[in-house]
């Protein structure tokens, strides 16, 4: 069982690289932020780092199977936000990836998936940066997928589709972390509506498409994955 699932994990990993040929990303880039405001976003992201490193080790305490998809989530994530259309100046817009693992995992769990994806991005691609590694942490690790969560979950409350709720919760996700990423740069900067109209021309297209990829990606773990995921409470 445990070799079927790494198997189909590799394979979804797979499709999804397709998608990534000659595409990179750079999040908000380095040196763009005051060192108070890099500082002062690195400081608010701790305690949901801590949070999601508990989270992670309760979960794979209760299912050790749980490692693989949790592996897949963040292979996911590092994908999509890979992929680059550029926006305002020190920044792109990119789909993030994080529903998925918001939906399976939590929010918490999710913001370490994050981090580690944007710290690889950041020292292996030069896609972000050290200083702001905390900003982008918040808005992509930490706000997209708490509104994933969030969305989902009140979604399937009200009793709506699986589907549904996967394409609302990626791409609310995806759109949230831009509108976070708009205020960041607008409060150093000033003109906050103009950076949020202008990731609005891509990130909207960029979020539906991302809400229908994470649907794919969900339909094929609810299919050949049930048990994994009936034991994280996700069916």
């Amino acid at each position: 069982m445990k070799r079927s699932l790494t198997i189909r994990a590799a394979a979804v990993f797979a499709a999804v690289s397709l998608l990534s040929v000659n595409a990179s990303a750079m999040h908000i880039a380095e040196g763009m932020l005051p060192v108070p405001w890099a500082f002062g976003w690195m400081a608010v992201c701790v305690p949901f780092v801590a949070a999601g490193f508990f989270s992670i080790k309760k979960k794979v305490a209760l299912d050790a199977k749980a490692k693989v998809l949790l592996a897949m989530c963040g292979a996911f994530a590092f994908v999509l936000s890979a992929l680059k259309i550029p926006s305002v100046f020190g920044s792109c817009s990119h789909p993030t990836g994080v529903g998925l693992g918001a939906i399976l995992f939590g929010p918490t769990a999710t913001t370490v998936l994050g981090l580690i994806v944007l710290l690889f991005q950041a020292l292996l691609l030069a896609h972000g940066g050290l200083t702001t590694l905390g900003a982008n942490v918040f808005s992509m690790a930490i706000v997209g997928p708490f509104v994933s969560y969030g969305v989902y979950a009140g979604l399937k409350k009200a009793g709506c589709k699986s589907a549904i709720a996967v394409f609302f919760a990626a791409a609310l996700g995806d759109l949230m972390t831009y509108v976070v990423t708009s205020i960041q740069l607008g409060v150093v900067y000033g003109n906050f509506a103009e950076y949020l109209s202008i990731f609005a021309l891509t990130q909207i297209p960029l979020a539906i498409a991302e809400g229908l990829l994470t649907v794919v990606v969900f339909n094929v773990l609810e299919k050949y994955s049930k048990e994994e995921l009936r034991a994280l409470h996700v069916l």
